[in-house]
């Protein structure tokens, strides 16, 4: 059997490397569009933007575990197309075929068009260059102006603030991650930033004039899954590329993970898109078994994590379209807590913030009930 993996991400590292952990030994091309080996994204708005982690650090494998493994890895490859009835993929260096594909071509920054004709610099955060160009900046201690309260946005206000930067930060909604946590725990990122010196300027839109007054614009604004080569083949998408339980898209033979993957989720019982590290890793290696003939459904809750200062949280459940009644939070917010999302007495959602004993109490907590 012949598996390609399209993408130099976590997710298709991962299951390049479960499919050779699991025996896996036909012929297996991982395409990356960039010229780094296969990388983690985390680290480029945590440690080693704020010059805490050696670059080596961001890097899933060095170059002689794809070579001991003999993946063959293509970097500097872009796909720019698939025939799926031919099974084969078209790249910039030619065509290449397999029966097997997976897609983990992840997802792309939303552009901004009023920073980008403000006449100031402006930065995204994606990729390794991304972070490597935002750290040569703040060495320079600019006035940086940021777009978006999420957690692109609010891991770079906190390195820049780090670095000794004066920092804005614009954001439509009225608090910061309040479509993620709600009220109750967007107002402690709010509280956390203000403290240490943010500009933090809420419910009101951007304008050119507040961009004006800085050196550096960063936009973190969101990401659009990267679905033009799946939709120009033919598969169904709509917001990422549409998969089953088992990640297996529209056509038989091919599978999407990671931030592209829009899931039918046996948990949640709608579709859901992660655009997390775990869901990355984990769903890696659940397209790998399927792929070498289980049959498993992709049932795990959502996890994401995130540093900020002297921050740490750790979050798990997913709150989703039916909303929440009610936080219940165990712990004084400005140091160490936990905060539990309840859906009647039943826990959909958990986190803790600076409580590392608690990582496993609050993903046992998930669906468990709880008196109001």
């Amino acid at each position: 059997m012949r598996i390609a993996i399209v993408g130099g991400g976590l997710a298709g590292a991962t299951a390049a490397t479960e499919l050779r952990d699991r025996g896996y030994d036909g012929r297996l091309t991982l395409c990356c569009a960039e010229q780094h080996l296969p990388y983690e994204r985390p680290p480029l708005s945590k440690g080693y933007l704020l010059g805490n982690d050696e670059l080596d650090s961001v890097f899933v494998h060095n170059a002689d575990w794809y070579r001991e493994h003999e993946v063959d890895l293509r970097l500097g490859t872009r796909v720019t197309g698939v025939d799926l009835s031919a099974r084969r993929l078209v790249t910039d260096a030619g065509d290449e075929s397999y029966d097997q594909l997976v897609l983990a071509m992840g997802a792309q920054p939303r552009r901004f068009t009023l920073a980008e004709e403000s006449g100031v610099p402006v930065a995204y955060l994606r990729t390794i260059a991304d972070s490597q160009r935002l750290r040569q900046a703040f060495a320079d201690t600019p006035r940086v102006a940021i777009v978006g309260a999420g957690w692109i946005g609010l891991e770079v206000a906190a390195a820049a603030r780090t670095a000794g930067c004066e920092v804005t930060v614009h954001e439509m909604a009225e608090l910061p991650l309040v479509g993620v946590l709600g009220p109750e725990i967007g107002q402690v990122f709010a509280d956390l930033h203000r403290g240490h010196g943010v500009d933090l300027r809420l419910g009101a839109a951007v304008t050119a004039s507040d961009l004006a007054a800085a050196d550096l614009v960063v936009v973190g604004i969101g990401a659009a899954p990267d679905i033009s080569l799946a939709e120009a083949a033919g598969l169904e998408v709509e917001n990422g590329v549409l998969v089953d339980e088992q990640l297996r898209a529209s056509h038989p033979e091919v599978y999407a993970i990671g931030d592209i993957a829009n899931q039918a989720h046996p948990r949640l019982g709608h579709r859901v898109r992660v655009e997390h590290w775990d869901n990355a890793i984990e769903q890696g290696k659940v397209v790998a078994h399927n792929l070498l003939g289980a049959q498993e459904s992709y049932a795990r809750l959502p996890y994401f994590f995130t540093d900020q200062y002297d921050f740490g949280m750790e979050y798990v459940g997913h709150v989703g379209p039916a909303g929440y009644d009610a936080v219940q939070v165990e712990g004084d917010t400005s140091d160490a807590f936990r905060a539990y999302w309840l859906r009647g007495e039943v826990v959909v959602a958990a986190m803790h913030a600076n409580d590392w004993d608690a990582s496993e109490e609050i993903k046992a907590s998930i669906g468990t009930v709880r008196q109001t």
